[in-house]
């Protein structure tokens, strides 16, 4: 399938597989756990002053009910079969027959500042998801992809896609003459997909090229599935904030949640696969905690492993699994490393050190870097982890798929810093916490509840600014 920039793509998400793989890899985790739970999701947005109109609202709501019409083609199903073999039979076959159901499923809704009923009329909108989790899961991803797509398609619409490819095509050269190990991780603030495709053609090309001249870097990967499969490039990820939100507010036990949440992630994909750990959904301090434990082995759940109405096939025990070097082996032994998603890098590759020197771990692990990334910021992060001792990996996104100039001034076209985030489940608030104060989530009570429990102490940092991480309209453009 060829990508140019005078052959459009349909507007709006295009394939099943247009998402992140860790959608589909905690989507299998859930089915094998947490198969009967009913969650909420809320859409947040952190740059406020970014509105729809009635008409890009409207436009949204059709995209988002045609998704209940996306089902798994059998090409896709054989990619994944072959590909992401990780994913077990019984959740291959689930997603055969599975189907979105977003009329049922999730409500939108739009708020004018001024109605006077006109298309033009610009307000506030909310999208809220509720379901089973295992359901309702893949909507975050499409979710706000599709909302970028109409703010970029109503709202801001100084833009086109001239240059697109070339840059991304000089952005992946500057990286891997810098020795930068790059993934591409742009779906979810894209401009629209076909932004997307045009960036990973060039990305493909730098690749290529990269390889031929002997560039030290390499451009591992994409996030998006349906990307991977139609370049031929590996699908990447492992695992998101929202498994372990999600296991914490169904067990309601804050102090022990991260450890049970890797025990099932292990025993679902096996020691070693999907092996990097996100550190930072209650605080890196506290997921070091439960990183550093022994892994016990699985059995059928005992009583108090979770609550009573919550169904899962096998809870953890507390026999642990066979030694490494004399020692039990732990969770922090068998993970290939870490991925740094809030506050300061470089504290963050510091606390690592330290950690992984204190629990006599000599094997050279890996940090991903996966936080509003540019290339600037990637050389830095790079020197600094490679001096520390550690593999050096990339996700850069938003600075790969929305990254544009208004054509009648030159200057930035920013874009939307928008998430969805578990709310609830199993009844329970679900909240996050972050290495970074600017991306706590939840309620607010419960928020401060858990960082009492915890001990968490709150952190900001000059880089956090959540309003403007890839800058504000009208500044020069940075690398």
């Amino acid at each position: 399938m060829d990508f140019n920039g005078s052959s459009p793509f349909p507007e709006g998400v295009i394939s099943f597989l247009d998402t992140d793989l860790y959608k589909l890899t905690m989507q299998c985790a859930v089915l094998s756990h947490f198969s009967d739970v009913k969650v909420t999701y809320a859409f947040h947005n952190r740059t406020p002053e970014k509105k729809l109109s009635r008409a890009a609202f409207r436009w949204l709501q059709i995209q988002i009910n045609k998704l209940g019409n996306i089902a798994l083609s059998n090409d896709e199903l054989r990619f994944l079969q072959n590909t992401c073999t990780y994913l077990n039979k019984p959740y291959l076959d689930f997603l055969k027959e599975f189907r979105l159901n977003p009329r049922d499923q999730i409500e939108a809704s739009f708020t004018p500042e001024k109605d006077t009923g006109s298309e033009d009329d610009i307000g506030e909108f909310c999208l809220t998801i509720n379901g089973l989790w295992v359901e309702t899961i893949l909507y975050e991803i499409p979710l706000l992809a599709l909302t970028s797509e109409a703010y970029f398609r109503f709202m801001d619409t100084d833009w086109t896609y001239d240059g697109q490819e070339d840059k991304a095509y000089a952005k992946g050269m500057r990286l891997l003459e810098a020795g930068c190990v790059v993934s591409e991780f742009g779906t979810r603030r894209r401009r629209d997909y076909h932004t997307q495709a045009l960036v990973f053609r060039g990305l493909v090309k730098a690749r290529k090229a990269g390889e031929k001249a002997g560039l030290p870097g390499a451009i591992s990967g994409t996030s998006n599935v349906h990307l991977a499969m139609r370049f031929g490039i590996p699908p990447i990820g492992t695992v998101a904030h929202e498994w372990f939100m999600g296991v914490a507010a169904i067990t309601g036990d804050y102090k022990t949640a991260t450890t049970k949440a890797l025990r099932y992630w292990v025993d679902c994909f096996g020691e070693g696969v999907l092996g990097i750990a996100l550190t930072d959904t209650f605080g890196t301090p506290v997921f070091l905690e439960s990183f550093k434990q022994p892994i016990p082995r699985t059995t059928t759940s005992g009583p108090g492993a979770l609550p009573e109405d919550v169904k899962t096939l096998e809870g953890p025990s507390e026999t642990s699994l066979d030694k490494v070097d004399g020692k039990e082996k732990t969770f922090a032994d068998v993970f290939a490393g870490v991925r740094q998603d809030s506050g300061d890098p470089a504290d963050f590759v510091k606390i690592m050190r330290q950690f992984y020197d204190e629990q006599g771990i000599k094997d050279k692990k890996t940090i991903v870097f996966s936080d509003s990334l540019n290339i600037d910021l990637c050389i830095e992060y790079k020197k600094i982890s490679d001096d520390a001792g550690f593999n050096t990996t990339f996700g850069v996104g938003t600075f790969f798929t929305n990254d544009f100039i208004h054509q009648s001034t030159g200057n930035k076209s920013t874009p939307l810093n928008i998430v969805i985030k578990l709310g609830s489940a199993a009844g329970n608030q679900a909240i996050k916490i972050s290495d970074n104060i600017g991306k706590n989530t939840g309620h607010k009570e419960t928020v401060e509840k858990v960082k009492r429990e915890l001990g968490y102490v709150e952190r900001e940092w000059k880089g956090g600014d959540e309003g403007s991480r890839w800058g504000k309209d009208g500044e020069p453009l940075k690398n």
